[in-house]
């Protein structure tokens, strides 16, 4: 009797990490897709800008924390910028649509396209714009 419980034991044990790891492979698989998404995205946004000298446009909401993270940072930093809400019917919430996204905040900066609040890779693509000095 004593291994006949044995047996059951362990075969209980046995479907039991099987299901953990049947678990913890499918989240990594559902995260797996943003391991390999560019943090940002190359183009030509000029169409974007609501003029010549306009180099950061925030695409956001008045309630997404992200959004409003986004705003104090460039505020902190005494950028510049364009801040369309997308929840605003007009050429603002059009231009968003265009732009394919589905996530708020979106930042133009220069010649990339970052969405999310990614504070080094928002601070990378401010560093682009920036002139370059001769030495």
């Amino acid at each position: 009797m004593n291994s006949k419980h044995g047996k059951r034991i362990k075969t209980i044990l046995t479907y039991g990490a099987i299901l953990a790891l049947g678990l913890a492979i499918g989240r990594l698989g559902m995260q797996a897709p943003q391991w390999f998404k560019s943090d940002y995205v190359e183009g030509n946004y000029q169409a974007y800008y609501p003029d010549a000298t306009t180099k950061v446009v925030l695409y956001g909401t008045k309630t997404c924390p992200f959004c409003q993270k986004a705003r104090e940072y460039l505020a902190q930093h005494n950028i510049a910028y364009a801040d369309i809400d997308v929840n605003q019917p007009g050429q603002g919430q059009a231009d968003y649509r265009g732009l394919g996204e589905k996530a708020v905040p979106v930042l133009l900066i220069g010649n990339r396209r970052i969405t999310g609040f990614k504070q080094p890779v928002i601070e990378a693509a401010l560093a682009q714009l920036k002139p370059q000095r001769a030495e």
